[in-house]
Order: C-alpha cells, then structure tokens, then sequence
C-alpha cells in the first residue's frame, strides 16, 4: 500500500501525527475543568485500542491518516494531563504581610522595576513546609550584592502569580505553575548573603552550579564586548539578558529583531557545525588514526556533546530544546550512516517538547519558533530544487542575496499570525531590518558567539569577543537607524479570535506538508475563513477585571488601560497607556470611545485594604442615538461577575460576564464566558474569548 500522505517527497505522517499532538493539548490546556486521572486513562486506552484496530483491518489512505490524527491528539492530551499530574506543587492563596524567605539565587532576570529573582525556596516565615512554593519570584529594586547559586535571606512580600488583566492575554499563572513558580512579590530592602551549604539532592546542586556558572559566562561577555553591545552579547551567548539595556530591548522589538534575543537553531547549528569541522579535520591530520577510525562519527558525537553543553548553560529556552533536538538527530545520522530527513527531523523534536513540555504549546515562543523553523524547511525544499535554474539566471551572488530576501520573507510570514495574535502589533520595517542586518548576524555575529562559547572554555575568547562586540555595535546602530525610520508600531485595533488562529496554523500546516498546487490550494481554503473570522470579530469596548483593572477603546478601537486604577493584574503584552480623555475633575472622567460611544467614570477612586478600587466607582457607557445600548456598571456588579467586558459588534453592545464556577490546577476557578446581548438578536458572537485556559 502507497504510504499515507506522502505529500512533500517524504513520508508526512510523523507531521501529521506532530501537529495533532499540538492541538491534543492546547485542548487539554483550554479546557475549563480539570479531567480524571480514571477519564485520561480510558481515553488514552481506547486511541491505542482504535490504532491496533485500524492497523489490522484494511483500511484506505484517508482511514489511516485520520487515525493518526486522531491517535496524536489523544497522545498529545494525555501528556498534557500527565504533566499537570508531574508537577503538583504548593502555590500561595493570598498575598502575605512582610516574611522572612530564605532560599538559594536560581535566576537573575532584569525588570522594570528592578532585578527579578528566582530562588530556590528552604523555607518562607510562617508557611508550613508541605504548603511552601518550590520557587518565587522577586523584584529587588536596591543594588544587587547576591549571585547566582548564592544562599540568600530577604524580607519579601508574596502574592499569587496574577491572573491576565485582559481576557485572552497572557496567562503568567499556568506558565508559573508548570514552572513550579508558587509566588510573586517584591525585596523590603535588600537580599543578604546567609550561611547556609547547598541543598539536598546532587540535581538542586547541579542546578545552582550551571545556574552561577552561566551568570558568570554572562558577566565575562558583558564585559568582554565593551559597554555598548555587552549586554546584547550576553544574551546571545549565554541567554541572559538581565545586561541587556531597556532602549537597545525595545528598539529590538519593535523593529521586528526580537527574535535575535533568542538562542535558537542558526547558533546552535554553528556552535555543532564549528565543533564537527574542528574536530574532524584534526583526526584527519593524524594518519593512523584517520585510517583506523571513521573519524566523522567521532567528530559528529563531539558535536553532540558540545551543543547539549551549550543548551544546559544557555537556559534551555523552547527554541533552543527544539534546535538541540533537531541537531542530534543530524548528528546521530551521521553516527548511524542514516539521512536526516528534514521535515521528518522537524516532526520529531516537535513531538518531544511536547512530550516533556506540553504547556508550551500556548506560548509565543513555542509557537513562532516551530513556525519559522518548519516555513523555511518547507521553502528550502522547494527553492533547493530550483537552484540550477535560478542560479543561471541570477549568478551566484544574485542567488545568495535572493535566498536571503526569501529567508526574511518566510519567516515573517510564518510567524506573523501569532505576533498578532499575542501582541496584536507589526513592525512597517521589520522586513528591511531583518534583510539588512540579518547577514550580519549569520556571517559574522552567529560564528563568533559559537567560537566565544567554544574558546570561554580554555579562557582564550578575547579577540572573538572584540570581534562579536563590533558586529552587535554594527546590529544596534542599524536597528536604531530603521526605528528611528519606523513611524512607529502597527496596532491591530481587533483582536484575532482563537479559531482564526486555528485556521492559520492549518494553513501554514497544509503548505509545509502538501507540495505543488496543493501546497498554495489547500492553504488559501484554510486561510479564508481565517480571515472572515477576524474580520467579523467583535471589538472590546470596556473590561473591568476582578483585579480592578479597567481597560477601555479609545476612537480608533485601540484599547489602553486607565492609569488612575491601580489593579494587581499582570500588565497586558499589547496595549498602551494614554487613553483619549476629555475633561476629568477629582471624581468623573469622560472618555471618547469608536462608533459615537462614550464612556464616564464616576466616584472616588482610591484604594482601601481590602479592594484595589473604591467600591464608590462606577463606570457608564452611553451611545449616542441609543437609549438601549446605554449601561452601568458598579464595582460591587464587577467583583460579584468576577470580571466584566462589553463588546461591540453589528452596532449592539454584548456584556460578557466571567463568573466563577470550576477550577484548573493553576487558577482557583474557571472563567466562562455568557454572553447578554443588548439592543436585539444578533446571531454570531464569538464565545471564544481570548482565554485559552
């Protein structure tokens, strides 16, 4: 029987199979209650039962592929449920009064507001040990004096991790959860250094000691490369960018280069690629050995060795894990005298981070970096089997700068439906900064931060560091150049609804698999509904959250957060802070919103100690025209919905109220959504807020 799906020149199921284990478990992490131990295993037990049947009776191309699919997303909600199970650790319920922490220095992350911690918690005043969190987080607004690895004791003050400001925005929760992170807060004072030996158990110790290691590679490139790209230095090469300067980050990210923050395959492809040829061409010199001992296998398992040093000292990020993976099986290829299929290699290291990882399928990282990485694959197959033909017709140096412009375009188009999606923004010149300074990048900066992780181990990385110094001075001038250029970033004033990303995924699923007319055919029938979906979506007008955070449209339906209202939410990834107001006075406050919509705040807004907002505030919306679709709200409405938006769409209001009725292990209930619509019967609404778990 012709194998299943062989669509791309190679066998596709294990992309089918990959891609129905990411959508097992976004399932899993959407649901909104938790599923049994008993249901997971009768499910998981009745995919198996269903593949062995199918594999025994006859069964048509379309029957197995379906199975696969199928099978996958089963797998891929099971590991889902399996790791939440794994994971199991204490969070804290409310916020605590001043305690003493005391606890060894896992991370240094920079903040806003200062220096985040991580640490590693021994024991937290007042908690008993079965109910304290394995890790917190930290804010140290005063000089730092504490390392990595160091054992430290502070004055803190903790929190629940928050909950999204937004409905659909980040949710810092779960992420904190599967990193067992049970709490948040900030230092009174400072950390101090304590007595204390390392922790029990070689795996916390080991821990630790790459974690201090690591800092210290980060401060020797920090200072290495000279003050000006130190910090963009350190980030690329150890994966640390507390160095990194607040300008350089946002200029970075809002010209569409963020993603050179990243340790990613184009590094550890060349950290491998520089340790295989050094290595190899070495035992070639040495005759007896050459002649004795197929020396490309030694050099591929040293290359292998190196790169997995450098994942565990680099931070092991998302797309380092999937670059690492994606690397040892070219490796190990070489090892067994097998070829390394490209798409096949792509398929496997997505099915392991989800595997180990499933929580991260939700994340930006996971999802732009798989992204980039299988569009270039897919692209590169086809312009591979062109190149004889253009090479004739654009020469050599023609073809190289059009490989260039087509790797730009490609992975800007690849990951260009999750930026809007978590960020809602686009960069006008992403795609010139990225076609001028990407060379630079891969030709020079990439090649010396892999010698500088290579050559820091014998203490000789000077010179390369001056090297990769001047290069990253070269990125940054360039990358302040286009957004001093840049009229500034792109807002997207509708946020795309979930199932319009799902029909982009598929998209760009269909065009890594399918080849041909098919390729262009299938992902255009993906991508139209993707489209009307986002077109037609419904567009916030006001959400006031439970935390107290207040969030309104201003009159181009961008939506900023009210500064006056001091909520505990976590800070929203995509909006500003400067809403259109128009006259405001110690207790109102008018602002004008899109569609001739208006909106008052009115009462004393000050906190008092058991709520962020005065319950004296209330908010009205008022249409003009519209005696219908006028509506107020109270604080005390607001805390008993457990949150409230109102959205405008096909010229009617929708309150969206989230009440609380299931819980999942990283939040203590669940929000759904009922939508109320106001001002007559509209049949769409899209019930999938923007909370995906």
């Amino acid at each position: 029987m012709r194998d299943t799906a062989s669509v791309a020149g190679v066998d596709s199921r294990p992309l089918l199979f990959a891609f129905a284990m990411c959508a097992g478990a976004a399932a899993y992490l959407s649901l909104p209650i938790e599923p049994t131990r008993f249901e997971v295993a009768a499910l998981f037990s009745a995919a198996i039962i269903m593949l062995v049947v199918v594999r025994w009776l006859h069964r048509t191309d379309f029957t197995y592929a379906l199975t696969i699919c199928l099978f996958g997303t089963i797998v891929g909600y099971s590991s889902g449920a399996v790791r939440t199970w794994l994971v199991n650790a204490p969070v804290i319920t409310a916020e605590t009064r001043p305690v003493m922490l005391e606890g060894w220095v896992a991370n240094i992350e920079a903040g806003e507001k200062g220096a985040r911690l991580k640490i590693k918690v021994h024991s937290i005043a007042g908690f008993p040990a079965d109910l304290q969190p394995e890790l917190v987080r930290v804010t140290h607004r005063a000089r730092l004096e504490v390392s990595s690895g160091r054992f430290v004791r502070c004055w803190v003050v903790l929190r629940p991790p928050p909950s999204p400001a937004l409905p659909g925005d980040y949710d810092f929760r779960r992420q904190a959860y599967y990193q067992k992170l049970g709490a948040v807060g900030y230092v009174q004072g400072r950390c101090r250094g304590g007595v204390l030996g390392p922790p029990d158990g070689m795996g916390q110790q080991a821990a630790l000691w790459i974690s201090a290691q690591r800092r210290l590679l980060a401060s020797y490139v920090n200072e290495a490369a000279g003050e000006r790209a130190g910090g963009l230095a350190a980030a690329l090469v150890a994966g640390d960018r507390s160095f990194l300067k607040a300008e350089d980050q946002d200029a970075l990210r809002d010209t569409g280069l963020a993603h050179l923050l990243a340790i990613s395959g184009l590094h550890l492809s060349i950290v491998g690629g520089l340790t295989f040829f050094l290595i190899r061409r070495t035992l070639v010199l040495i005759e007896p050995l050459a002649l004795r001992v197929p020396v490309q296998k030694i050099a591929a398992i040293v290359a292998l060795l190196t790169c997995a040093a450098y994942l565990i000292v680099s931070g092991a990020s998302v797309s380092t894990q999937r670059a690492f993976i994606m690397a040892a099986i070219v490796f190990l290829a070489v090892v067994f005298d097998r070829a390394a299929i490209s798409l096949r290699t792509f398929a496997i290291a997505l099915v392991i981070i989800i595997l180990l990882q499933p929580e991260s399928v939700v994340t930006p990282g996971f999802q732009m970096s798989f992204a980039a990485t299988g569009g270039l694959i897919a692209a590169y197959e086809v312009w591979r089997n062109h190149r004889s033909s253009r090479e004739k017709v654009l020469g050599p140096i023609g073809f190289a700068w059009a490989s260039i412009i087509m790797t730009s375009v490609v992975s800007d188009a690849a990951t260009a439906p999750f930026s809007f999606f978590h960020f809602e923004r686009l960069s006008p010149v992403g795609l010139f900064a990225n076609f001028a300074i990407m060379p630079v990048v891969t030709f020079v900066t990439a090649p010396a931060a892999a010698l500088t992780v290579i050559l820091a181990i014998f203490g000789h990385a000077e010179l390369v560091l001056r090297i990769l110094g001047q290069s990253l001075e070269l990125v940054l001038a360039m990358t302040h150049f286009f957004n001093d250029l840049s009229p500034g970033v792109v807002r997207m004033s509708v946020p795309m609804p979930p199932l319009a990303l799902v029909f982009l995924s598929l998209a760009l699923g269909a065009m890594m698999a399918f080849s041909g007319w098919a390729r262009l055919i299938g992902g255009a029938i993906l991508l139209a509904p993707a489209i009307w979906l986002w077109s037609t979506a419904p567009k916030i007008v006001l959400h006031w959250s439970a935390s107290g955070d207040v969030f309104i449209a201003d009159t181009k339906a961008m939506v900023s957060r009210l500064e006056f209202v001091d909520g505990d939410g976590l800070a929203p990834l995509r909006f500003s802070e400067v809403p259109d107001r128009e006259g405001c006075n110690l207790e109102t406050c008018d602002y004008r919103s899109f569609s001739d919509i208006s909106i008052k705040t009115i009462g004393i807004v000050e906190k008092n100690e058991t709520d962020p907002v005065s319950d004296a505030l209330r908010i009205e919306i008022l249409r003009a025209g519209s005696a219908i679709d006028n509506l107020t709200f109270t604080w005390a409405e607001t805390k008993d919905a457990g949150g409230i938006t109102v959205y405008a769409h096909d010229d009617h209001l929708y309150v969206v109220r989230l009440q609380n009725c299931t819980e999942r292990p990283w939040r203590r209930c669940n929000e759904m959504a009922t939508a109320q619509p106001r001002g007559g019967a509209v049949e769409y609404f899209d019930r999938l807020i923007r909370n995906a778990g």
